[in-house]
């Protein structure tokens, strides 16, 4: 997953910055530098939201840690217990 801001290219600045989960890096030869990535735009829960390609420079990629992770993970709490014999009144 990638930080994309201005640093990679001019159209993600300010409040167009966005977490971007890359499945594929084309191959096809750019401008040195630059490289063309598809995948997904992740919202703030870490939910896939729109499948992009974006052109931008390499160098100004920031890898970016799982959007909320751990608000995703199965709680461990342990069920509430009960009782087999209710104590009748």
């Amino acid at each position: 997953m990638l930080y994309v801001d201005r640093l990679a290219s001019v159209q993600f600045g300010g409040d167009r910055a966005l977490i971007f989960r890359v499945i594929k890096v084309c191959e096809q030869p750019t401008y040195h530098g630059w490289i063309w990535l598809t995948g997904y735009v992740l919202d703030r829960a870490g939910n896939a939201r729109d499948r992009r390609e974006i052109y931008v420079q390499a160098a100004g990629l920031i890898r970016a840690a799982p959007p909320l992770a751990a608000a995703r993970q199965p709680s461990r709490k342990t069920p509430a217990r009960t009782t087999r014999n209710a104590v009748r009144q």
